[in-house]
Order: structure tokens, then C-alpha cells, then sequence
């Protein structure tokens, strides 16, 4: 077993060495070629340690051998190797952005995505538009194109698009021309000229049916609203917070009800800020403190343990590690949010074994139908490049945690890993785009623009 042990370990200094830092996501396979004479990669180790993996590895060159031709067959014979329930569509090998969205653009009933600069149309994606000039990114550089959204803002009976750039710089929306200005970049109107934060969110907080932009700016957390008399001028900030230290590149932020008023609240990664339920008032919100990690990415609030208690959902470092719940238990008319963590940084950490770096965007979704939302997130690749923050190189995954929750309220969430090679940019987003009623997903990022078609 000690000599099975050096093995792997000398191993795993080949791999690290010759194939984790060009990004191969097969490593298993590789380890296995290494097993067998001439297939050795040649790496930068001394000839000794060479002879060390040889001479410790041959004990387990049969079996292991044997091994690798299943794997090898069971690889070739899928043209989708993370899940048979989802048809990958690969849109792109460019980095154009990291911001993503879905909604019918051309009004024919098919929904379309938005990946960057381009919308491609559905149901095939085949075709492409640029709506405005193209700029290809350096993946060891940021993309200036962080949030997507889709949505009518000028009451034309036409989607526009909206776009947040660079944290700290402007948003623009994307004015729809309709077909008479088909092959043609599209007018932009700039929503506010700073957005801070690295997931700013459009989303309806006033319930007038129309998005607004939630993030925060010079400090203060709140929300950008058009002028309805007039929606080609610059949206207008209304504070809801203090003023506090945020900058540019804060994580965690999000909106939800917690209180259970049917209003959405606001959501930080060090508390959250209580709905009044009226929005002519520029008092500040009643502000709640609590601990929602280091910050991670869009956060949420849904009764997981149905107990009619809208819990916490958030990545809890979008740069590190950890996936949680926080469990709203309420005692003496206060409002208490616990922890229960989903996925932290060790194998141990759940029962499945499933751990990755980086989960810079989440989103919830019912994938089987069943009635239940569960989160759908991902690693993001290369966010720092190659060398920066934990396991850049480990494989781009997307995965789905399905909550189940016994009799007791207790919540275990099954892991369904969907691809293994796309991973997830500043967000990843979730729409019918074929009419059958099960949620695809769509994601945008440094390995190019990707599709996934639910077939549940």
C-alpha cells in the first residue's frame, strides 16, 4: 500500500508538472498513459525520480491497463462526457465576456442567448449577431463585460439588452432596432456611469414589472431605476444603506425575502437590509447583521427545509472555497441565519466527496421538474489566470446540488455534475430555450460561450 501511495504521489508531480497547467481536464486518463512504456510525458524531473515511477508502477501496470481501456472506451463513446441529461452546444472558443443571458430577441418565440458581444439565435444557435464591435479578450486579462440581462426598457415590444462592465465602470442597455436595423450594431444608452460590486444584479425590487439595477456606489448600497416618462436617460441611485467601505470588486450580493412581507430585501455578504415595503422614503433600510462568508457571488433566499422560512443561499468565496445554506430560525421575534455548509474545501466536507474552487456565480433552478428548485453553479476558470487563487487549473466544472429534505427539516443536497469543460464566468443562466418546459442553462467565460439543453 506504501509503495501504491509514492506512486501516486510522483505521479501527481507529473501531472502537475507536464498536463494540470495546460488545463487538460482528463488527468485520470493521463495518469493511466503513464502506466504504459513509451507513453511517459517528458517533464522536468531528474532521471531517479523517473526510475522511482517506472519501477513502483509496473506492480499495478496489468491491472491499471486494464482499467484504461475502459475508461478509454467509455471517453470515445460520448460526445457528452459530464451528463447524458444535457446536449452541449459549444457557441464559442473566444473570450468575449463573462456575463450571459436568455430571452427572445428577434420575437419569434425562441429564446435566444446573449453571450458578449453576440446574440445567437434560437432554437439552434447556429446563427450569430453582433449588437455591438466585437473585442476579443487575453484569458490571463478581464473581459469588460461582467452582468447580461434581457428585457424590454423602452416599452418598444422589443428585448433590449443590458450590460454591466468592469467593476467600478459603467452599465449601458442595448437599444432592440427591431429587423429594420438587422446586421447592425445597436444604440447604446448608458444606465449609470459607476456600478460597483462583481455581481451587480437586475432584477424587479419595486414590483412595478420593470428591472431595476441593484449594487452599490462611493459606499452606498441601493438601486438604479429608469424614468418612465423617459427611459433613455440615465437611471436614477436611491440609497438604501450607511454609508460603508465597499469598492469596486466586493462579492456577494443579492435580494430575497426574508422577513416574509412579500417584499425583497437586500442581501450582502455581511447581513442584509429589511424591506420597508414603500420606496418614496430615502431613509436608509433597517440593516441585520450576519456572516455570510468572505463573499462570494449572487445570493438568494428560498424556503429549502419548508418550514415557510425564506433561508439563505450564497456561495461563500467566490475566490476560495464553500457552498452553504443559512437556515432562518427565528426565537423571540428575532431572525437567526445558520450555517449548513453544502461544499467546503475538503472531500470530507460532504458525503459525496465534491469539492472545486471558485464558484463566481450561481443560480437556482427545478433542472428534473420536480418541483423543488435546486442550485446550479460552477467553477470559474482562470478568473486570476493560471497561477492565481486555489486549483485554477483543476477541471471547469458545472455542477446542479438537487435539495432533498427529510421529515425533520434536515437538507442534503445531491450533486449532478453536468460538464467537466466550461465552467462558469460572473454568471450562469438558467431558461426553457426548446419549449419543453425544463430549465437549459447558457454560460460565458474564458474558455468560449456554451449551451447546455436539459433532457430530462
Amino acid at each position: 500500500m506504501k509503495e501504491l501511495t509514492e506512486s501516486a504521489i510522483y505521479i501527481s508531480e507529473i501531472l502537475r508538472e507536464g498536463f494540470v497547467k495546460r488545463g487538460n481536464s482528463s488527468t485520470s486518463f493521463v495518469a493511466l498513459l503513464l502506466l504504459v512504456p513509451g507513453m511517459t510525458p517528458q517533464v522536468t524531473l531528474s532521471a531517479t525520480k523517473r526510475s522511482e515511477v517506472k519501477s513502483k508502477c509496473i506492480y499495478y501496470k496489468v491491472l491499471l491497463s486494464l482499467l484504461m481501456v475502459g475508461f478509454f472506451i467509455n471517453s470515445c463513446g460520448s460526445d457528452d462526457p459530464g451528463n447524458e441529461n444535457f446536449k452541449k452546444i459549444q457557441l464559442s472558443t473566444t473570450f468575449y465576456a463573462e456575463g450571459v443571458a436568455i430571452g427572445d430577441l428577434n420575437g419569434n418565440g425562441n429564446s435566444d442567448v446573449v453571450c458578449g458581444p453576440f446574440w445567437y439565435e434560437g432554437p439552434d444557435f447556429e446563427e450569430r449577431n453582433a449588437y455591438y464591435e466585437p473585442v476579443e479578450f487575453d484569458p490571463l486579462e478581464y473581459s469588460d463585460h461582467f452582468i447580461t440581462a434581457v428585457a424590454d426598457v423602452n416599452d418598444s415590444g422589443r428585448n433590449d439588452i443590458l450590460v454591466v462592465g468592469f467593476p467600478g465602470q459603467e452599465a449601458w442597455w442595448y437599444e432592440n432596432p427591431g429587423s429594420a436595423g438587422a446586421g447592425e450594431h445597436w444604440q447604446r444608452h448608458l444606465i449609470f456611469e459607476r456600478v460597483d460590486n462583481e455581481s451587480p444584479t437586475f432584477a424587479d425590487l419595486t414590483g412595478n414589472g420593470k428591472p431595476e439595477l441593484i449594487f452599490h456606489t462611493e459606499g452606498y448600497l441601493g438601486y438604479a431605476a429608469p424614468d418612465p416618462e423617459n427611459p433613455f436617460n440615465p437611471w436614477t441611485f436611491n440609497k438604501i444603506s450607511e454609508q460603508g467601505e465597499w469598492g469596486r470588486y466586493n462579492h456577494g450580493l443579492g435580494l430575497g425575502d426574508i422577513t416574509g412581507n412579500g417584499q425583497p430585501d437586500l442581501l450582502m455578504k455581511e447581513g442584509w437590509w429589511e424591506n420597508p415595503g414603500h420606496y418614496e422614503s430615502s431613509e436608509p433600510w433597517t440593516y441585520h447583521p450576519a456572516d455570510f462568508g468572505p463573499g462570494g457571488a449572487q445570493m438568494y433566499a428560498m424556503d429549502l427545509d419548508g418550514d415557510g422560512l425564506n433561508d439563505v443561499i450564497t456561495s461563500l468565496e467566490a475566490h476560495g472555497w464553500g457552498l452553504a445554506w443559512f437556515r432562518q430560525v427565528r426565537s423571540d421575534g428575532e431572525i437567526h441565519l445558520e450555517k449548513q455548509l453544502i461544499m467546503g474545501e475538503s472531500h470530507d466536507d460532504n458525503s459525496y466527496g465534491v469539492r472545486f474552487s471558485q464558484p463566481h456565480a450561481l443560480v437556482l433552478a427545478d433542472l428534473d421538474n420536480s418541483g423543488q428548485k435546486g442550485i446550479v453553479t460552477g467553477k470559474r476558470f482562470w478568473a486570476h489566470g493560471p497561477d492565481g487563487d486555489p486549483e485554477p487549473n483543476a477541471p471547469a466544472v458545472i455542477y446542479g446540488f438537487k435539495p432533498e429534505r427529510d421529515t425533520d427539516g434536515n437538507v442534503d443536497f445531491t450533486p449532478v455534475l453536468i460538464d467537466d469543460d466550461s465552467g462558469v464566468g460572473t454568471q450562469i443562466a438558467a431558461g426553457d430555450l426548446t419549449g419543453n418546459g425544463y430549465p437549459d442553462l447558457a454560460t460565458c467565460n474564458k474558455k468560449g460561450g456554451f449551451v447546455f439543453l436539459n433532457r430530462y
